[in-house]
């Protein structure tokens, strides 16, 4: 055995691989981050030639590639629930059953053929399976309750799980079409955003709004006794369309659609109807979250639980488990969608295939997922020749680290919008001090400054806070379950109301902010800079948002980072150890 598994996730969004050498991952990025196409599906190759790189290996080092799911059990979804709703399903069969013949059920030959290595190399894991290892064996619990919610694996939706020793048993699951993760798409698609794509803005836009649609909502997402939920399917078209997530019936109970790109405000007539139903259904879906973590808390007696999926992105629902769940501890790694589930697919494979065993952080034993910045990293040399080759006056490298961040802290302090390179790039959609867009966020002006001319996006949705991790609970009301979230910015937690007028430009419409802690060990310089920025301000805390434009992926090269710098009114760039004015154009 060589010690070394990669794990691959494509085919529908979020293509990612991930490398693990000894039961600890090395390696992992989404193909987005290379190939520049937002949530690109296509097999993960660059990705993957990226993290056997970093590693030193050859394909042929591998013990084995493990895809995220079983693309036979897929098509078999596929094909007999659109045979239960002909003839209304051809054009999805056309369009989803035919793909999955000609090309996903393929994927081991391409894989395979790709890496040059043998068939017999290449294995599956199933969808939801790859979902809790991540998450499971990225925790440091040594066991735990898992649950994973997302749209739709090869059948399941909704999967319980009970992690221990012993490896991941399953504990009971729902099935497609029922499905919290495509309903809460839906409603996205309804508000005029981009399905897998737009889901932060409902959230973000129902802050705005009243749950005065609820009762609505329930009509649509039935919530059982047990924990469990189903969807009426006379309602929404997922069933038998593959182009449409909600039908006639769903447009009458609700009202006219938003159209996508139409311009609109939370603060007029027809905003706030948009924003009650996106309170509503971010309401329903926290009950919905909250039902099915007190099932399987009932079902396993365990103090912690572990989340995966799609919906674990959900980090307002995230804090309402937190406070009002009965779990102590809550974990989710910090790319819980399906580009996690290349982590949990080698994770699945070195622990359950290969029988490693694994002892967990909590027992002393290693952390599986030991930081964030698992992407690439350029080194100053590499950024100086290129600054020389791209622009006519290159600028000096600043000395050492103290310099950099001391430096920065006075860009900052000074009221000045920097884009903030260094190290290798961060696994997951989060933006947490490696790519990331900073600012002061205690000037008033700073929210409506940064999204208006630096991402050019909406002018309601909200900028997240990074804080030194002993000085957050000046700022902010921190459930106990959720610390093991805030590292990877995955709860909402309520800014306190005497801070609110201190940060405002990270203080969200309903007095909340999707706090990030930060530590110097979990990332040193990144810490320093808020320890400097405290010491210029009174307050170590940063506006941090992801290094990227509207609709474009977080940047991941020396070369993005310029391009999104000359497109944007960033004022300063940090390119690791350099500091690149608009005079240095």
């Amino acid at each position: 055995m060589k010690g070394a598994i990669l794990g691959i996730s494509a085919g529908y969004h979020d293509s990612a691989a991930a490398l693990v050498q000894g039961g600890v991952v090395v390696a992992a990025a989404s193909e987005e981050r290379f190939s520049r196409l937002k949530h690109d599906a296509g097999l993960p190759l660059r990705a993957a030639q990226f993290c056997l790189k970093h590693a030193g290996i050859q394909a042929d080092d591998l013990d084995a590639v493990v895809f995220y799911e079983k693309p036979l059990r897929k098509l078999e979804r596929m094909v007999v629930s659109q045979v239960l709703t002909f003839p209304r399903s051809l054009q999805a069969f056309r369009a989803g059953a035919l793909a999955q013949l000609t090309e996903k059920l393929w994927v081991g030959s391409a894989l395979a053929k790709a890496l040059a290595l043998p068939a017999d190399r290449i294995l599956y894991c199933e969808h939801h399976l790859s979902h809790a290892a991540s998450a499971f064996y990225c925790s440091p619990f040594a066991e735990a309750a898992l649950l994973t919610v997302d749209g739709v694996g090869e059948w399941a939706t909704t999967s319980f799980y009970r992690g221990s020793a012993r490896g991941i048993e399953g504990l009971g699951e729902l099935q497609f079409p029922h499905s919290l993760g495509l309903l809460y798409s839906a409603f996205t698609a309804w508000l005029g955003f981009r399905v897998n794509n737009g889901e932060y803005k409902v959230m973000g836009l129902a802050a705005y709004g009243e749950p005065t649609r609820v009762e609505d909502v329930r009509k649509v997402l039935q919530l059982h006794e047990d924990g469990t939920f189903s969807i009426n399917l006379d309602l929404v078209a997922w069933p038998h369309s593959a182009s449409e997530s909600y039908g006639p019936g769903f447009e009458a109970l609700f009202g006219p659609a938003r159209y996508p790109g139409s311009p609109f405000h939370p603060r007029t007539d027809e905003g706030r109807r948009f924003a009650d139903v996106a309170a509503s259904i971010q309401q329903v879906t926290e009950d919905a979250m909250l039902g099915l973590a007190r099932r399987l808390h009932r079902d396993t007696g365990l103090p912690d639980l572990c989340l995966a999926g799609g919906v674990a992105l959900n980090s307002v629902a995230n804090a309402r488990l937190a406070r009002e769940g009965p779990f102590s501890r809550i974990y989710v790694q910090p790319a819980a969608g399906d580009a996690g589930g290349a982590i949990g697919a080698a994770l699945w494979g070195w622990h359950e295939v290969m029988g490693q065993p694994r002892v967990a952080p909590d027992q002393g034993g290693p952390a599986a997922l030991p930081r964030p910045d698992l992407g690439q990293a350029w080194g100053d040399d590499e950024i100086g020749l290129l600054l020389t080759d791209l622009r006519r006056r290159r600028p000096a490298a600043l000395p050492d680290t103290d310099t950099l961040v001391q430096a920065a802290a006075d860009d900052l302090a000074a009221g000045k919008v920097i884009g903030w390179f260094q190290g290798r790039f961060e696994w997951g959609p989060r933006a947490l001090g490696h790519r990331s867009i900073l600012a002061d966020p205690c000037q008033p002006d700073m929210q409506e400054r940064v999204n208006a001319t630096v991402k050019f996006r909406e002018a309601f949705r909200p900028f997240a806070p990074s804080c030194l991790q002993d000085a957050a609970p000046r700022y902010f009301e921190i459930p106990e379950a959720a610390r093991l979230l805030l590292p990877w910015m995955l709860a909402v937690v309520p800014v306190k109301p005497e801070a609110r007028a201190l940060l405002p430009s990270v203080t969200h419409v309903d007095g909340t902010a999707r706090l990030q802690t930060v530590t110097p060990d979990g990332n040193p310089r990144y810490a320093a800079l808020l320890a400097a920025v405290g010491a210029r301000t009174g307050h170590p805390v940063l506006l941090n948002t992801s290094f990227n434009l509207k609709g474009e992926p977080i940047v991941s090269s020396p070369v993005h980072a310029l391009a999104t710098f000359d497109r944007s009114a960033l004022e300063v760039l940090y390119l690791g150890n350099h500091r690149v004015e608009r005079a240095d154009a």
